[in-house]
């Protein structure tokens, strides 16, 4: 590990399942779109496995819906309104996120976010959890014309960071994550106690717990 890692000058970071634990928030704001239908309210649990797939993985799990389905904008956005209302009622660091942040800027590494959340949504987050605070870099999903998997948010990180991404380590809970980290050319790690989907991406690369 050490020696893959002596060259390394900067580490990205995914956002939901990463860093932070945004599913409470999350399946709270889907979860209001069941009761407002009089549908039974799911635990948060059932929600939270899905919480990296945005509104696509909280509509799937609370009405079974894809994209595809001719209802999906319309629920779509009110569930974008729940969410930017509650958006950091719940929503916490996952325990031990900011001693690691704390090292590596002890250590003058840089260190960013590369999220597939939106910057309507991820800008309030930055602004008020300190933890964002020494961050260099934070791209969103809407930042460049790509999102995860595609390396290039990856890559633009890398670009405003002003490192080689060669030079980087990308960590997420997603296999897109894995993807687009390979892609872009850095080094990948697996948060193993994030979300992880529905697909197994533990063993795509290395890990942490």
């Amino acid at each position: 590990m050490s020696e893959l890692t002596k060259n390394v000058r900067a580490v990205l970071f995914d956002l939901d399942g990463t860093l932070i634990d945004s599913a409470p928030d999350l399946g709270a704001a889907a979860d209001l779109l069941r009761v407002a239908r009089g549908m039974p309210s799911l635990p948060i649990d059932a929600y939270r496995p899905m919480a990296g797939a945005g509104a696509r993985g909280m509509l799937k799990v609370g009405f079974d819906m894809t994209p595809e389905h001719p209802e999906f904008p319309a629920l779509r956005e009110e569930f974008f309104s729940n969410y930017e209302a509650r958006i950091h009622e719940s929503t916490f660091q996952f325990d031990g996120v900011q001693q690691l942040i704390d090292a590596l800027v002890a250590r003058d590494m840089s260190w960013g976010v590369v999220t597939n959340k939106a910057t309507r949504f991820t800008s309030l987050i930055v602004q008020r959890m300190p933890l964002f605070a020494t961050a260099g870099a934070i791209v969103s999903g809407d930042t460049t014309p790509h999102s995860k998997p595609h390396p290039e948010p990856l890559l633009e990180a890398a670009r405003r960071l002003n490192i080689d991404p060669a030079q980087c380590i990308y960590v997420g809970d997603d296999e897109r994550d894995i993807v687009a980290g390979k892609a872009a050319g850095m080094l990948t790690v697996a948060a193993a106690y994030g979300y992880l989907g529905t697909e197994q991406i533990l063993g795509t690369g290395m890990q942490i717990s």
